[in-house]
């Protein structure tokens, strides 16, 4: 057997096809009419041309041995048979250093051997853009081309057993677009949620994708986010930047009439959200129809839900936010700008030792005073 090493040395065969011309034209029509790049038709007009001729291994009827001058005129018409091939095929005197007995081959230039070896290489030579070959393709052969396309197929495949996945594009849409990246959202109806969901995890190392069985995606933590958010009832969003990668994750509960209910934000390993991505998490989930609770983990990265819509708790100043937010969790009073007083005395009856070293007005302050002096009194 051949080795990776031995195909991408091997050149092309030498091969007499009588439809050689009818097979470059199909070639060139195809790349046209998909519009390929002028680089890659090219290409495909001088090396997968000279690879089908040559070295094209497929059964018939895709590639025939031509013995005889009806099976030719049958196989060109309505065009002649060349006179070169009749020659060949002992229908005509031989040019001086002809040999007439070389074989002659017919290759049908739609032939389905032809068309997947043609999809292969577009998608090879497709994908170059950015890579080191980009600007210098025609220095590939066809069969160094395929060698490279089933070794990297081969890695892909390797990974995806691992439970590697890539990035699936139609498995996400842009719902807002931010200075340094954007917010996509997991399309419930892809076939490839599940499998975006695990490229999703395996960059920010959460249970987001992480499916029981690797490979066919199903159960584990990964099952119960997959079935929800495929039965409408959890929206998934992600932060990417340039080649989506992922930053942030958010998961939304759908309630009664579409509201959402903001479920989790993480960061990478399930660690907030480092500081640079709060204002486009602010923006995304201004942008969209949520309820009044603030989760914990939206707490953690610093922005809470006011009746105003979302901000960062230090940007938190009318008393009646600040109420809501210490009510819930009266540790946040170490957050704010500037506690109003009415706060203060709020948090000053649920724990006094949170207001420690805050600024205090002076009646709380008075207050906290005489209890301390009061309560030393006491000591014993």
């Amino acid at each position: 057997m051949a080795s990776p090493g031995d195909a991408l040395r091997a050149g092309y065969g030498a091969r007499d096809v009588i439809n050689a011309p009818a097979l470059r034209g199909a070639i060139e029509r195809r790349s046209l009419e998909r519009g390929d790049p002028q680089e890659v038709r090219a290409w495909l007009a001088n090396h997968f041309y000279r690879h089908v001729v040559g070295n094209l291994q497929a059964p018939s009827p895709a590639l025939q041995l031509v013995t005889q001058r009806e099976q030719a005129q049958a196989l060109l018409r309505p065009a002649p048979v060349p006179p070169w091939a009749l020659v060949r095929l002992g229908e005509a005197t031989p040019r001086p250093g002809v040999t007439a007995s070389a074989p002659l081959w017919w290759i049908d230039p739609a032939a389905d051997a032809v068309l997947a070896l043609e999809s292969r290489l577009v998608e090879f030579l497709l994908s170059r853009e950015g890579t080191p070959l980009q600007g210098k393709l025609q220095r590939v052969t066809a069969p160094q081309a395929l060698a490279l396309w089933e070794r990297e197929h081969a890695a892909y495949e390797a990974k995806a057993a691992a439970g590697w996945r890539e990035h699936q594009p139609d498995a996400v849409a842009t719902v807002h677009q931010c200075e340094q990246g954007q917010f996509v959202e997991f399309r419930p109806g892809s076939e490839h949620l599940r499998a975006e969901m695990a490229y999703e995890s395996q960059m920010m190392r959460h249970c987001l994708g992480q499916f029981a069985s690797r490979r066919s995606l199903v159960g584990g933590y990964g099952e119960r986010y997959a079935s929800a958010c495929e039965e409408g009832r959890l929206r998934l969003f992600s932060y990417r930047s340039a080649h989506q990668v992922p930053h942030v994750t958010i998961s939304a509960h759908v309630r009664e009439g579409g509201r959402l209910a903001i479920d989790q934000i993480k960061g990478k390993q399930n660690r907030p959200p480092v500081e640079r991505y709060q204002g486009e998490v602010l923006a995304l989930l201004n942008q969209l129809d949520t309820c009044e609770e603030t989760p914990p983990d939206a707490l953690q990265m610093g922005i809470v839900r006011t009746a105003r819509g979302w901000c960062a708790v230090r940007d938190v100043v009318q008393e009646e936010d600040q109420l809501c937010l210490v009510q819930a969790r009266p540790a946040m009073v170490r957050e704010l700008p500037a506690p109003t007083p009415l706060v203060q005395w709020l948090v000053a009856a649920r724990d006094p030792d949170l207001l420690e070293g805050l600024p205090l007005a002076a009646s709380v302050a008075a207050a906290l005073a005489a209890s301390s002096a009061k309560a030393a009194e006491h000591a014993p």
